[in-house]
Parts: C-alpha cells; sequence; structure tokens
C-alpha cells in the first residue's frame, strides 16, 4: 500500500463519514427566524437587558444601536464604551436610544482579556432576569429580541446564541468568512451543542442571551477572565454546570463589519493556537489532517492509478457536497465549492502565523492590546504601563472574593 493510497483512502473514509454521521455538522437545520407577530417593535421587553461592549466601533456601533429601537417597549440598554479613542462615545450619546446607559469603563487589570472585563462591568448594571451579550458590529432586524426570549423559554434554554451572518459584500469576506463558518460547524456541531449529556459546548459571541440566575451562578465572567475564546468558555461553563444551550444561525442577526484579507488574517491568528491549546503535538495533526483531507484528494486525482483517482474523485465529491449547504444558506454561488480546498489552506497558513506569534510570547493581539504569554493573558497597552486593577463594584462580590479579587 502507497502512502499516496492510504492519504486518500483516509480522505475517502474521512468525508464520508463526515456526510453520515448522525450530528450532520455540515446542514442547517439550527434556523433562527424572528415570527412575524414579533416584528412590529411593540413586545414589552422590559426584563431583558442587551449588554454592548464598545472598543473603537465608531463605524458600526450607530447602526448597532439604532436597530434597537425597533425591538420592543421598556428595553433596557447598557453600552459599556472600552477606553475607546475614536468617535465612539459620540455615536453612542447620538443613537436615541430609549433605557439607554452608558458607563466609561476602567482600566484594564492584570489578568483579563479586554472583552470579558467590559462585560463583566455592563452586567454589573444589568437587574433583569434575562441578559443579551450583544457585539458592538452586530445588526438585530425589527422582533429578534423578544424572539430570542420566546424561544429561550418556551423551549426551557438557558443560553440561545446566534452565530450572526457575516459581512459577504468584498470578495475576501466570500472567500474567507462563508468558510469560517463551516469550519466553526465542523469543529462545533449545533446538535450535539444543545444535547444536555454531551460535551460538545459552543457559543457565538455576538450575540447570546441567557438567563442572568446562569451568569451570577458562575461566578460572572471573573473565573474565565483570561479567555481568549470567551464565547465557547462561557458555553462550556454554562454545560458543566447543568445549563441547557442553543446554538444556531440567522440571516436576521447581521454582522456589520467590513473586513478584507488581512483582518480576517488577524481574526484568525489572534484564537487559531489557543484553539489548539497551544500545543505543538495539536499543530502537528491538524496540519497533517488538513493536507490529507483538503489537498490529498486533488493530488490523487491527478497523479494516481484508476483506483486512487476514483477514490479521490469520490472524496472530493463528499469534501464538495458537506460546504454546498453553507453556501446556500448564504446565497453565494455554489461554484465557490471549488475554492474550498484554496481557503482552507490559507486558514492552515494562518494557524501557524498564530502559532510561531506565540513562541515569540505574545498570546495574542487584538484592537489595541497586547496579551503576553508570561502575563497569563495580562494586557499592556502599547507604550503605556499595566494600569493599576480597580475595584469590581460587582454584581456578585461573594464570586469576587473567591476569585482573589481581580
Amino acid at each position: 500500500m502507497t502512502v499516496l493510497f492510504f492519504c486518500v483512502l483516509v480522505a475517502f473514509l474521512g468525508w464520508w463519514g463526515l456526510l453520515l454521521w448522525p450530528a450532520e455538522a455540515w446542514r442547517y437545520r439550527e434556523h433562527f427566524a424572528v415570527s412575524l407577530q414579533n416584528e412590529g417593535g411593540t413586545a414589552d421587553v422590559s426584563d431583558i437587558t442587551i449588554v454592548v461592549p464598545a472598543r473603537n466601533e465608531e463605524a458600526v456601533i450607530a447602526r448597532t444601536l439604532a436597530a434597537l429601537h425597533a425591538q420592543g417597549t421598556n428595553l433596557h440598554v447598557v453600552v459599556l464604551d472600552d477606553q475607546s479613542t475614536d468617535a465612539t462615545l459620540e455615536r453612542i450619546h447620538a443613537s436615541g436610544v430609549p433605557g439607554l446607559k452608558v458607563r466609561q469603563g476602567k482600566p484594564l487589570p492584570p489578568g483579563w482579556v479586554g472583552k470579558l472585563w467590559a462585560l463583566e462591568q455592563g452586567v454589573a448594571e444589568a437587574s433583569t432576569p434575562w441578559i443579551l451579550l450583544l457585539d458592538a458590529d452586530i445588526e438585530l432586524a425589527p422582533g429578534v429580541v423578544p424572539a430570542l426570549r420566546a424561544k429561550a423559554e418556551n423551549e426551557d434554554w438557558s443560553a440561545v446564541s446566534i452565530m450572526a451572518a457575516p459581512h459577504l459584500e468584498t470578495r475576501a469576506e466570500r472567500c474567507f468568512l462563508t468558510a469560517f463558518v463551516y469550519f466553526f460547524k465542523l469543529l462545533y456541531p449545533f446538535s450535539r451543542v444543545r444535547r444536555p449529556h454531551v460535551s460538545t459546548a459552543a457559543a457565538a459571541g455576538g450575540c447570546i442571551l441567557l438567563r442572568r440566575d446562569a451568569l451570577v451562578a458562575l461566578g460572572g465572567f471573573a473565573p474565565m477572565r483570561s479567555a481568549l475564546i470567551d464565547d465557547c468558555t462561557l458555553a462550556r461553563r454554562l454545560k458543566e454546570h447543568g445549563y441547557r444551550i442553543w446554538l444556531g444561525t440567522s440571516r436576521e442577526v447581521r454582522s456589520l463589519r467590513a473586513q478584507d484579507t488581512h483582518s480576517v488574517a488577524r481574526m484568525v491568528m489572534r484564537t487559531a493556537y489557543t484553539q489548539l491549546h497551544c500545543s505543538p503535538l495539536f499543530l502537528a495533526v491538524t496540519t497533517l489532517m488538513m493536507v490529507v483531507f483538503f489537498a490529498v484528494p486533488w493530488v490523487g486525482l491527478l497523479v494516481g492509478d484508476e483506483t486512487i483517482r476514483i477514490m479521490s474523485a469520490l472524496a472530493l465529491i463528499a469534501m464538495m457536497a458537506s460546504y454546498l449547504p453553507t453556501l446556500h444558506y448564504y446565497r453565494q454561488p455554489l461554484w465557490r465549492v471549488i475554492l474550498l480546498t484554496p481557503v482552507s489552506l490559507i486558514y492552515l497558513f494562518w494557524t501557524w502565523g498564530s502559532a510561531l506569534r506565540a513562541v515569540r510570547g505574545v498570546r495574542s493581539e487584538w484592537k489595541g492590546r497586547r496579551y503576553l504569554q508570561e502575563n497569563f493573558g495580562e494586557s499592556l497597552e502599547p507604550s503605556v504601563a499595566a494600569p493599576d486593577r480597580p475595584g469590581m463594584g460587582s454584581y456578585n462580590d461573594r464570586s469576587h472574593k473567591q476569585n482573589g479579587g481581580q
């Protein structure tokens, strides 16, 4: 048995195994849509607080907040301005959202990741039974907020999370962001996320509705303060404590963030090596698997004997069949299925870039903050010393004290 035959056989079995796997990670069964009765914006949503962390979001924050006008009446909104250096704060004050609280974020304490510190401060302002964690670049269609609450209450979910439809106007976005959703669904099959006795846990950080009492029971965000992949860490903690999670996709929860190839690369490199637990072994195994599954079938199709070519063709058919539902869901031309292999290899290249950056001692970089390996998540602003640690003012003082006051 030649090496090429063995690799093609592995790819053939892997791709067809994926298609036949009961989890059906490649399908879009978990779709969230707003029913007609929720579209008018007249529902009473006084039991929900929307918490929006914002750092240098002047390009998108106005549209995000404007969309909240159509979500219902008596809505509570807390926007935590995380020390923005652009016009974000001015855009927030000009939004005119009823029930809006604007809070200026305190300096980032050692050991905290920026977004989680902003969320911790924002959630401290909430007293409602439900909290919606909403990224500053996410636009909600009318009625999404009451529809999220209805789904959570009617189906007894402790958290409902929606993966926002990516911004798909540029060529780079259409190539890379549809593939991003595809890979995320393969890593975290949504059908397994909602099963309580399965360890798979994930959420999409852009839009998460959760019960406030569940978050309090977890100790807030302090126990996970250094997590770079904050959404999936939160989901894992919820599931470990017995809370039920629903994760789905929607065309009515949309990302406003325009991206080019460079910004997509930064996004991937921010967490790719962390996703592999910063393990050289996991990186090597991932590299081997990506090459075998995405590249080897093309090699076998071109240079293999008749048996290898047949298996390679069947492997490629299964690979493309698994990607077609993603293209169809986001209304992209189906011919883009042929780009999956080069795009996957570019993602692999960026993953190596993430690993090399970690070797240089940089855990992650995002929005002007650099998280150093030796500080386990401590953030250092460029040319600025790490700030003194402020007091929490926490809604959960007991958890705060148990975690060393950080």
